[in-house]
Order: C-alpha cells, then structure tokens, then sequence
C-alpha cells in the first residue's frame, strides 16, 4: 500500500470517527428532550448523498464533500438556512420550543463528546502503550540549530535548552512542544545559562520560513547508504558504519561533517570508521562540492543504545493512567489555546501558518501506527471542540452566546436576527476556511 494512501486512510478514517461523534453529541440530547431530528449526516449532501436511509423521523447519509457533517435540527436556524418551517407556528418537537436549558445542552453536546473523546484515548493509549520519551537531561552536547530565526538570536549548535519560560521539562518532546508559544527561552553554554527574549512574532517567523526546525537532536555520522552516482559506491562501506573522523578532524556528531568537508573538494582523504569494535582507515573520494556520496542512516533506538541520549519507557496501571491521561489531556488544551491566541493576535504573525486540511492531512504519518493515529486524533478532537467554541453564529459557540443572552436578560432573539447572524457567520466561516487552505497552497506553491 502506497504511503500516501495510508496517510488518506488515516486522515478520513479519523476526521469522519470525530465527526460522526460531534454530531452524535447534538443529536442524542435532541432525542432525550424528544426533540425531531430530520438528518444526521457524515459530510456534506449539496445537490445529492453518497447513502441515505430513513430511520423513523431522521435521514441517515454521507455527502459526497468531506468539509464536516452536521444534525438537522427541527425548528432550528443553523447552516442548512431552512427558514420555511421559521413561517409556521412553533411545534412542541421543535428546537425552539424547547426551554433556554435545554437548548444549550443540545448545542453543547458536540464539543462535551469531542472533550470525552479526547480525554478517552489519552488514558487508553497512556494503559495500553505507555510513554517512551527522551530524557531532556541526558543531551550532554546540546542541540543542532539551523533555524535562521534562532541563529540571529544568538542560539548555537551545541547549546543546551534548560527552560521555557522560566519552566524546566523532563522530556525533550515537551521542550519542543511548548517552545513554538513561549516568550523567552534559557539555554546553557559553557555551563552557563542565558536567557533569551523571543520576538512577538516568533511563531509567525517560523510558519513563513523555509527552515520550519528548531532544536534538533545530534546524531553521529553511521553510514546508512552509499549513493550509486557517489565516487566511494566501491569503497568498503557498510550500513552502521560509525565515522569516527575525516581528514584526521575527530567527528562525534554529523552536524560537524559540513564545516569539515567544505574545504575538501576533489580530494582523497582518510576517514576512520568503526565497525564491529573495530577501528579502521579507508581512503574515499570527495566531488567538486566537497561530498562523499554517504547518506547517514541509523535509529532512536540504535543511538540512543550508544549513550548520545537515554530514551526513557514508562509504564502505568490503569488507575495511573486515568490521572496521566487527564494530565495530558489539559496540557493539550492548554497548548493549543495559547496557539489559538497566538493566531488570532495579528502582531504575532502567528496566522501566517494557519493551515487547512492538507495541514492536518500532514500530522498523519505515511505508516501505519495505531498508537500514532489514536494521539493525533485525540489531537484533533480537542481542535474541533475549541474552534466549535468560538462565538461565530455558524458554529456551536454563536448558538451558545446567544442562548446565554437569552438565559441573562430573558429576551430571546428574534428569528430574523438569528437568521442574518446565521448567514454573517457563515461567510465569517467559509472566509476563515477559504484563508486555512488557501495558505496550504501557498505554501505548496512557493514554499
């Protein structure tokens, strides 16, 4: 199977488990206040459905446009911008005969499931798979930088991340992480630590450029593959090779290979290899720009079995578990908020890397990984409940701001009212929609 139609796979198997499941959040407590459903569908049905069947009073489908999918809700203004049943006396089964209460638990259904859901597989996974991470202290040598962002700051390859504002983790992967929403960073150099103010603009400065990486592990230079076109395809070179020096420059980490080899063009030059605890010297060829004609190769596991980091598993009970999971869960929504806040202030920049669905079509990788797959849709069950949340009419959040005006002053807004704000909001979304993918195009284009 093609890794790209893994990636596809994936990505649909996830976003439509995730839809059928928001709108499974809005259609059960319908039900429960006997409310009538007239469609529950998967994707969008303009013009015509892959599938429907009528089941009682509801139309069960698939659209043919992956864009969503959506509950029909008698007596309810949403996107659908049916008004003709709005004309007719309001009907006990209707939408908006039911109390303010119960209306807003219907309009939050959608994103408690979405928060469920999520909340369920960080503890299933945390059981079933536990956590394997890099230990952030065991990095003696630092991190290679190549970001031009971070070299203008000041950051070097070699530099140690000791902190994120102000805030120490034990795994590298949190460093990362959490490094794309800080202000400041503190780095050690020399067995000293500095503190370094991150531009307003930083998260925007990356999503613009064409060097996306921030702190990257320093692997050494193990020979993976020699390439046919390469003038050493004849040498005696073996996968896991492990290249201990070039031209008698001691090299540890691969990152040094570069600086070394630029002044070494068309020239045979000794390069001492270790195989099988064996040290020995090979005379190879570099071409006219320096380059031997070796792509590096080796594994986490394989590196970090050689000392150059300690890779950490960690186990839990299932009681465990449910408190690990709830602690990734709220460390993942609180993330993705000062991401959320981050876009929407335009001094950031942020916005500049706001993508679309080939953005989240992306995360998923071009193998097949349950566990993979479970976290990253965990992932995008907390997105799709935080952006349902925003107050814009044609989302879950607008019906909400208005229910809880209606709730405060006791006056509810008229049908008209609800009917425009239903259509400002709507172009609001296509615009937001249209801008996301439009900048995955971009990118693909220019980038």
């Amino acid at each position: 199977m093609s890794p790209i139609l893994i990636q596809a796979l994936q990505f649909l198997l996830s976003l439509s488990l995730l839809i059928v499941l928001h709108e499974m959040g809005h259609f059960l407590p319908a039900k429960a206040f006997k409310t009538r459903v007239e469609k529950f569908y998967l994707f969008f049905d303009i013009k015509f459905s892959l599938f429907k069947k009528k089941i009682g009073e509801t139309v069960y489908g698939i659209g043919w446009l992956p864009l969503g999918g959506y509950v029909k809700i008698a007596g309810m203004i949403d996107e659908s911008m049916d008004t003709d049943q709005m004309n007719e006396p309001p009907k006990p089964w209707e939408f908006r005969s039911k109390p303010a209460w119960q209306r807003l638990i219907i309009m939050l259904g959608g994103v408690t499931v979405n928060f469920l859901v999520a909340w369920v597989i960080y503890i299933g996974t945390s059981f079933a798979y536990g956590d394997a991470y890099i230990a952030a202290d065991s990095i003696e040598d630092g991190y290679h930088v190549t970001n031009p962002v971070l070299l203008e700051l000041g950051v070097q390859t070699g530099d140690k991340l000791v902190a994120i504002d102000g805030q120490r983790y034990a795994k590298y992967d949190d460093l990362r992480r959490n490094m794309i929403t800080a202000d400041r960073i503190t780095i050690e150099r020399d067995g000293v630590e500095r503190e370094i103010e991150l531009p307003e603009d930083f998260l925007g400065q990356l999503s613009t450029g064409e060097d996306l990486s921030l702190f990257n592990l320093r692997f050494p230079f193990m020979v993976g593959e020699v390439s046919d076109s390469s003038l050493n395809k004849d040498a005696d070179l073996q996968p896991g090779d492990l290249v201990l020096s070039l031209a008698g420059e001691p090299v540890k980490y691969y990152d040094q290979v570069a600086p070394i080899m630029d002044t070494l063009a068309n020239r045979t030059i000794p390069v001492s290899i270790e195989r099988d605890a064996e040290t020995r010297t090979l005379q190879l060829q570099t071409d006219e720009n320096g380059k031997l004609g070796i792509y590096p190769g080796g594994s986490m596991k394989r590196f970090s079995e050689m000392g150059y980091f300690d890779t950490v598993t960690e186990e839990y009970s299932f009681g465990e578990s449910i408190a690990v999971g709830g602690r990734k869960f709220v460390d993942q929504i609180g993330g993705y908020w000062l991401q959320l806040k981050k876009i929407f202030t335009p001094s950031t920049g942020a916005y500049k890397g706001v993508g679309g669905f080939k953005a989240i079509f992306d995360i998923f990788p071009d193998f097949w990984s349950w566990q993979g797959f479970w976290e990253i849709t965990a992932f995008l069950s907390i997105m799709l409940a935080v952006l349902n949340l925003l107050p814009i009419p044609a989302l879950d959040g607008g019906h909400v701001m208005f229910l809880l005006y209606e709730m405060v002053s006791g006056r509810k807004p008229s049908d008209k009212f609800m009917e425009y704000a239903q259509m400002v909001g709507f172009f609001l979304l296509i615009a937001l929609i249209l801008f996301a993918n439009g900048n995955d195009v971009y990118k693909a284009l220019f980038k």
